[in-house]
């Protein structure tokens, strides 16, 4: 993965690249001319980090840098990757990739986030041709992971392959459009739609808002779980999508849709969408909607990763990758507590004690070399907790998280963990710990190296004084 990108563009998509690359631990460095850019992005990253601490409990790296520079030729000198996310205007996207082809490396890459121009065109005249590709995300480019890789006719294999490897590893899925063509994929099947809501509010069938409920509370929910095709075999029933085709294929000769038509953007029109939008959006800032729609992406996101499909296994595949590298970290855990923890008391639910624990015991796997990598061979498992709360945590409340070991051998893992606010005790946890075997599924010895690691961990800790509440049980 490249350590460094450059970002011509800082605005709605420039600044979600920049969240998803500074995020990952990835400096960038943006040219933009806005003298506004800056703040903007800074909001943009704001929320990206909040909706980051709500998606995911695998531990992210280090932040990466985010510096802003003069000209497009700053932004890609020295760079792995080159992202241009310009206005949708043929002239000023060349202008751009073509200065940026001429700092850049030779094995650098260019990326455009066009929505619809053809690769072949915005290719002309770069220096270095067969490594540009199109790579067109979709906002919140942080959270939503499709990027879309469309080459020209003079982009190499090596750069699609390339390409797709790095944004892979940014925790998104690339999907290759085999055929360049206008739109791309994804934004040609939008804009059919599109083109059916605005004549539905432009004949006053219904209003902007009529229109997105009859999308977010129906067909949406099934499009983000199945997609088009899949959706309509289940509609077919047992027989399956020829049986669906018989049956509502007639359909598709009635005039139900206006899909080459588009009605004329009057200023009346434009309008009747902007009030009716104002009145959908109920006082809400901008930052506010965004942080309303990051909010049900994560939890819609976390639903598909319990079932390990669609999106929800791209960010699985993700959260694995990040298990990776994290040998030789130390130190407590430190979180601050998310409101939605708190529940009908103001106090925070029970059960996000033992999440903070486990997170814990996350860490320390870290510690001992339980990667991303070593899952395929194993994992540690807890048998048996002990937990004592202590003290009440409220929402805002900064903890830190201390575990020492208690105990170890080839399968067995003794910890120990306390949850503090400030110098007091909020919580203690006291778990067993057992690895189990991937291939058996039963419990067996740790690989050689972990064991090492595990033991000498223990040595190092029998020095602490036990913990009063260690090897206690509830009395009767």
């Amino acid at each position: 993965m490249a350590k460094t990108v450059g970002l011509l563009g800082g605005g709605v998509i420039g600044g979600g690249w920049a969240a998803r690359f500074v995020l990952n631990g990835i400096d960038v460095r943006v040219f933009d001319p806005d003298p506004e850019a800056p703040r903007k992005l800074d909001e943009v990253l704001a929320n990206a980090r909040r909706a980051f601490g709500r998606l995911t409990l695998a531990p992210l790296p280090a932040e990466g840098a985010v510096t802003f520079v003069g000209s497009a030729e700053e932004a890609a000198e020295g760079v792995g990757l080159v992202q241009e996310s310009a206005p949708e205007r043929l002239d000023l996207k060349r202008s751009l990739l073509q200065a940026a082809s001429r700092a850049a490396a030779p094995d650098t890459l260019l990326c455009s986030s066009t929505s619809g121009l053809l690769p072949t065109e915005l290719q002309r005249g770069l220096s270095g041709p067969g490594r540009f590709v199109v790579a067109h995300p979709f906002n919140p480019v942080y959270l939503l992971p499709l990027v879309e890789l469309c080459g020209g006719v003079e982009t190499s294999g090596e750069t699609i392959s390339r390409a797709g490897n790095e944004y892979r590893e940014l925790g998104m899925h690339p999907l290759v459009v085999r055929t360049e063509i206008d739109g791309f994929i994804a934004d040609r099947l939008l804009e059919a739609m599109w083109r059916e809501a605005l004549w539905l509010v432009n004949d006053d069938v219904a209003t902007v808002a009529e229109v997105d409920d009859a999308m977010r509370y129906g067909a949406g929910l099934r499009f983000a779980l199945m997609g088009t095709f899949l959706t309509y075999r289940i509609a077919g029933g047992e027989a399956g999508m020829r049986h669906f085709l018989a049956q509502f294929g007639p359909a598709l000769q009635w005039p139900w849709t206006k899909l080459t038509d588009v009605p004329e953007l009057t200023d009346e029109l434009v309008d009747k969408i902007a009030a009716q939008s104002d009145a959908q959006a109920d006082g809400l800032s901008v930052r506010e909607l965004e942080q309303l729609r990051d909010d049900c992406l994560v939890a819609l996101l976390q639903g598909l990763r319990g079932q390990s499909y669609a999106g929800g296994d791209t960010l699985a595949a993700w959260e694995r990758g990040l298990l990776d590298g994290r040998e030789g970290e130390t130190g407590p855990l430190t979180r601050r507590v998310p409101a939605e923890w708190v529940d009908y008391n103001g106090h925070v639910h029970e059960a996000r004690y033992l999440q903070l624990f486990g997170d814990a015991t996350d860490a320390l796997l870290g510690t001992i070399g339980v990667d991303g990598a070593y899952l395929a061979h194993g994992t540690y498992m807890t048998a048996e907790t002990h937990l004592s709360h202590l003290g009440q945590l409220h929402a805002g409340d900064e903890v830190t998280v201390t575990t020492q070991v208690l105990g170890a051998d080839e399968k067995r893992l003794h910890v120990f963990h306390t949850i503090w606010l400030d110098d007091t005790a909020a919580a203690t946890a006291e778990q067993m710990l057992l690895h189990v075997d991937a291939s058996t599924g039963r419990v067996g010895p740790a690989a050689p190296e972990i064991q090492e690691r595990v033991v000498a961990l223990a040595g190092d800790h029998a020095s602490q004084p036990r913990p009063e509440r260690a090897g206690r049980r509830i009395g009767g």
